[in-house]
């Protein structure tokens, strides 16, 4: 009879400790920006390295927590969220380089000598239209993939080999210089945003606030949906679809809402992550990133929310400091850390947290 009532109160006093950490890592994180500001002589001074670097690894974990809420729930594991990224990326740096070159063309399409805008490049001088691309590339490209994979009932390996071949497709597009995004050298030199300058102090805090409210907001709309009815649909389609579907559920609209809402958070961390780290280019649709934003969500505990961010964050922050230290040999490094979560932490170090607070 005790039992029980010690499990119960173990739950909630981890709630609270959950909750309590969370709040803490909030603090901080608002407090970066703020301490960004202060005069270079002050020793509690952030530099602008260090915030657009955790700027950057918050964007990264925006898209693990989307990934999640694909493959942790719904059991679609895909392996092309990078193209997702990397679109939301585009269109928020087609503004950039409109607002950069004026009422004259973007640089390189004077070096290509073209004489006049594409036609999907209309209108993307106002900044409301390209927040509308933001969010409408992602997720109508989601949509019209998600409707023919699912309707199909293509699921497991399959989806996940469809969604590699996607985006590398898309690369391979945008690496082409009659594209219009750039070729292989994408949009970079980008020197204001809403008219304010790009490398000021005052620009790169609001821009880090805002990624820190996307990230909070991202976690509470998954928080929601996985305790609501729907996430426990979503949780029945990936541990026993056909026995949904004796039910009488279709789990086809659950699928590819989850799906289509995850590809426009991607699409908004890429929009984020753009302003931030002064460049986009076709290499952040290849494959091997969206493999790695795999690993960060395995590494972290899938079907957890948290773990994810926390998996993204580890990596991030090994990868800046192995490629400086050690550059030869991050890929070797990253591909053994997935080979050990792999066999020893099946759920992640959040199961691990997990099963020793149980014990």
């Amino acid at each position: 009879m005790n039992q029980p009532l010690m499990v119960t109160a173990a739950q909630r006093a981890g709630t609270k400790i959950t909750v309590a950490v969370g709040a803490v890592i909030l603090a901080l994180l608002i407090a970066l920006p703020l301490l960004s500001l202060l005069p270079e002589s002050n020793g509690l001074q952030v530099s602008a390295y260090t915030l657009t670097l955790v700027g950057k690894i918050l964007c990264y974990a925006i898209v693990a927590l989307a990934l999640d809420l694909v493959w942790g729930y719904a059991g679609l594991l895909s392996l092309g969220h990078g193209l997702f990224f990397a679109l939301g990326g585009y269109a928020m740096g087609m503004y950039l380089m409109r607002e950069a070159s004026g009422d004259s063309l973007p640089a390189f399409m004077t070096f290509l000598s073209w004489t006049e805008l594409p036609w999907y490049w209309v209108g993307t001088q106002h900044f409301l239209w390209a927040m509308c691309l933001v969010v409408l590339a992602p997720g109508l490209l989601a949509l019209v993939f998600g409707f023919f994979a699912f309707r199909s009932r293509i699921k497991g390996v399959y989806f996940s080999i469809m969604t590699q071949a996607l985006t590398f497709a898309g690369m391979l597009l945008f690496f082409r210089n009659e594209t219009g995004f750039g070729g292989n050298n994408g949009f970079t030199n980008f020197r204001s945003i809403l008219g304010f300058s790009i490398t000021s102090q005052g620009t790169r805090a609001v821009l880090f606030l805002l990624t820190v409210a996307l990230l909070a907001g991202s976690l509470f709309v998954g928080w929601r949906l996985a305790r609501s009815k729907f996430g426990r649909v979503l949780t029945a389609v990936r541990d026993a679809e056909n026995r949904l579907m004796f039910c009488g559920y279709d789990p086809r609209g659950f699928k590819l809402f989850v799906w289509v809402l995850s590809a426009v958070l991607c699409g908004l961390a890429g929009a984020l992550y753009v302003p931030q780290v002064g460049i986009i280019n076709p290499s952040e649709m290849s494959p091997t990133n969206s493999i790695e934003a795999a690993v960060w969500v395995a590494l972290g505990g899938r079907g957890t929310l948290i773990g994810p961010l926390l998996g993204a964050g580890v990596v991030n922050g090994m990868k800046s400091w192995f490629t400086v230290a050690f550059p030869e040999y991050w890929l070797f490094f990253l591909g053994a850390l997935f080979i050990v979560v792999t066999l020893y932490l099946p759920k992640g170090v959040i199961g691990l947290i997990k099963k020793r607070g149980e014990q």
